[in-house]
């Protein structure tokens, strides 16, 4: 089956009475320029036999263009009938798991043991309603050198924005501290079927290691004040944290040093 091909797709869910479903986020991409593309950019550099995550594969488009490439992949899927229909190829270099991604990245003992201890490179098109707590998970957890992924144009551009943009997030914030994010390019929604009510594009992030530097209890601190700090984002910091922090900025307009600056401040106060 060519799963670029939107008929032989439709006739696939046809015949095997399967009804994408909106609430996972199973809209296939269709367009195999984009696909090429985003394969592209999320293997740029890599070496064949190299292992890739990837989650949410739905009908292995982009799996099969991988393995076409000499990787290893390991698949995450969250639809059992899916996750079956792809494990029944029997694929080599495909591992596939039949499970929600969430449960194995909120978990450091089951993410350890399912996701190969080589793996360092994740490439998926990820489903809209999770795609930003999956990301932000892989990040936190700081194993992925290189992460693309398809996502909706808004939260694409949330985690890229510098500061001072009004698109400027505490998603993007926590994201960038350890990676250079970027948006590669937009995709239409004629790319996917069914067709999505909203605009995707491709964001790629790169580990930097910049601030490799920040302790555990540092990065904890940072990402407290920074969670309070963009749940009341229209306030200026010392309204925020009255009596511990004075400025008259608001959450979206600090650069990451001056958050790290803000951080390193609060640990020694803390610690002395």
């Amino acid at each position: 089956m060519n799963l670029t091909s939107p008929s032989q797709v439709k006739a696939w869910c046809v015949e095997n009475e399967f009804h994408p479903n909106k609430t996972l986020g199973q809209n296939f991409l269709i367009d195999r320029n984009v696909l090429l593309g985003i394969v592209d950019a999320g293997l740029e550099g890599a070496a064949a036999g190299e292992e890739t995550l990837e989650i949410g594969p739905g009908l292995g488009v982009m799996t099969e263009e991988m393995l076409s490439r000499g990787m290893k992949v390991t698949a995450i899927e969250k639809d059992a009938i899916l996750a079956e229909r792809l494990a029944k190829r029997e694929l080599p270099g495909l591992k596939v798991i039949s499970s929600d991604a969430l449960d194995i990245l909120e978990r450091p003992e089951r993410r350890e043991k399912e996701i190969p201890p080589s793996c360092i490179r994740m490439v998926s098109n990820l489903p809209y309603q999770a795609g930003t707590r999956i990301l932000l998970e892989l990040v936190e957890w700081g194993k992925m050198e290189r992460m693309t992924a398809l996502l909706q144009t808004e939260v694409a551009e949330r985690l890229a924005a510098k500061e001072g943009g009004k698109t400027r997030s505490l998603a993007g914030v926590w994201a960038q501290l350890d990676y250079d994010v970027e948006v590669i390019r937009k995709v239409s929604a004629a790319c996917f079927w069914p067709r999505p009510d909203v605009g995707s594009a491709v964001v790629r992030l790169t580990r930097h290691g910049r601030n490799d530097d920040l302790a555990p209890e540092e990065r904890r601190i940072f990402r407290r004040i920074t969670k309070q700090a963009f749940a009341h984002r229209r306030k200026q910091l010392s309204s925020i944290f009255k009596g511990i922090i004075v400025s008259t900025k608001r959450p979206e307009a600090l650069s990451l040093e001056e958050w790290k600056e803000l951080t390193k401040g609060l640990a020694q106060n803390e610690n002395s």
